[in-house]
């Protein structure tokens, strides 16, 4: 967890015995960059022009800067994530670059870049345009599919969409994106994307039913062979009203059987066990708040020292 700070240094926390670690990050220069991580590898790009992307590993220090990825360089949205292959000890790197189209607030540019580790290249494997969808800063990848979130502009029920995008294939075909949209399991206010042991989980703010903008409680789901949520667990009210006054987007990671929730507006952080369905606080964090907008924000990663970038 760090916060707003152009010091890129923060606290790591251990679950297991529930303790909190000075901690200094490798590449990163403002607390609002772009995090993903996978398998003990941490990637970050800035959240200027999105170009600038770092692979690193915590533990040991060790960093690369990949190479510029294609597509525009002046973007409205883009989304970043990564997975290991554990075996091959190779990693993949995808970005998803979202530009409004010039003259029409309904349509949106959407391309989505891979970088592989063992050709050092980027291959660009999709582009498309959405018309009252936009895409966002979510988005994990799973099994070798690259699932983000996608925002509605007009014309939908619902706020949020998911998209599942193979990434073996490389498609221009017009409309390849809305073929795989999987709708939400409710009306969000926010969506949380995670990798935990392979699975896709998505921890989402649930809105009120006459107030979909205002949030009202939080919820774990899981996505089951690839189309319909399982619903995991809720946040009883106790904790979420633990947070004092939620803003409608909060931020959340995960890692193994652990979920972690945190306000913007708080150092305070809540874990959820995915096998024992149990909720719980964490140790106070050493990080403390100093004045009304300060902000916090974090993000998970597995430590290892095997992993190189």
């Amino acid at each position: 967890m760090f916060t707003t700070t152009d010091d890129p240094s923060g606290y790591a926390y251990d679950p297991v015995i529930r303790k909190w670690y000075g901690f200094d990050l490798p590449c990163i220069e403002t607390w609002n960059w772009f995090v993903a991580s996978s398998c003990g590898l941490v990637c970050f790009t800035d959240n200027d022009c999105r170009n600038k992307i770092y692979v690193s590993n915590p533990i040991t220090k060790q960093w690369r800067r990949l190479t510029e990825p294609p597509g525009h360089r002046s973007i409205d949205y883009a989304s970043l994530s990564t997975s290991v292959n554990r075996a091959k000890q190779s990693y993949s790197v995808s970005i998803v670059k979202s530009k409004q189209a010039p003259g029409d607030f309904f349509q949106c540019e959407i391309s989505v870049h891979l970088y592989s580790s063992e050709t050092m290249t980027w291959t660009t494997r999709v582009t498309d345009v959405l018309t009252g969808w936009r895409g966002g800063d979510e988005s994990v990848i799973c099994g070798n599919v690259l699932y983000f979130l996608i925002y509605s502009t007009g014309g939908s029920d619902h706020r949020h969409g998911l998209v599942a995008l193979n990434l073996s294939s490389i498609s221009s075909s017009k409309g390849i994106l809305m073929r795989s949209f999987i709708p939400m399991p409710c009306s969000l206010t926010c969506g949380r994307l995670m990798n935990l042991k392979e699975k896709l989980v998505v921890v989402g703010g649930i809105g009120k039913h006459d107030r979909p903008d205002i949030i009202k409680g939080i919820g774990v789901w899981v996505l089951k062979g690839g189309k319909e949520w399982q619903e995991v667990a809720r946040m009883p009210q106790r904790f979420f009203q633990g947070f004092g006054e939620l803003d409608d987007v909060f931020a959340s990671s995960g890692s193994d059987d652990m979920v972690y929730v945190q306000s913007y507006g708080s150092p305070a952080l809540l874990t959820f066990d995915m096998k024992l369905k149990c909720w719980k606080w964490s140790q106070k964090c050493p990080v403390s708040k100093k004045f009304p907008l300060q902000l916090f924000t974090g993000f998970c990663f597995e430590p290892r020292l095997e992993i190189a970038p």
